[in-house]
């Protein structure tokens, strides 16, 4: 993927919050993506009664990302209520590892990082591949 358009994943984000489902915490939090190939997936977070079986908003998009045919993620914006970014949580972050990796550009309220710096020295499938003692 050449030029990242920021503001389309912005503008998608954004309109995720709208479909969120968080009656508890009142906190919708919405994410969009695009694929190395270019592909635009997206996701908001979905809470049930149980509380610690809510869904984040980057499960969704990497649920998203499975149903358009998988693909690694190379740019993502996560939105909190008033539209500004949100840091995912530590889940997330190995989530999201698994699908875009050290190269993924993540939005932060000073631009975009990689997301290395979001989880530095990150354990992933790399290092299933080549620790493994079977």
């Amino acid at each position: 993927m050449s030029e990242i358009n920021w503001d389309l994943l912005w503008d998608e984000a954004r309109k995720m919050l709208k479909l969120a489902y968080c009656p508890y915490s009142k906190f919708p939090v919405g994410a969009a993506a695009f694929t190395t190939d270019g592909k635009l997936i997206t996701g908001c977070n979905v809470e049930n009664a149980s509380y610690g079986l809510g869904l984040c908003a980057e499960c969704g998009l990497v649920s998203d990302l499975a149903r358009q045919g998988g693909g690694t993620l190379a740019a993502l914006v996560v939105v909190a209520s008033d539209g500004q970014p949100v840091a995912p949580c530590g889940r997330c972050r190995q989530l999201l590892w698994e699908h875009g990796g050290r190269t993924l550009q993540i939005m932060t309220s000073n631009g975009p990082i990689a997301f290395s710096t979001l989880l530095p020295d990150a354990f992933g499938p790399d290092d299933l591949a080549t620790r493994s003692t079977s």
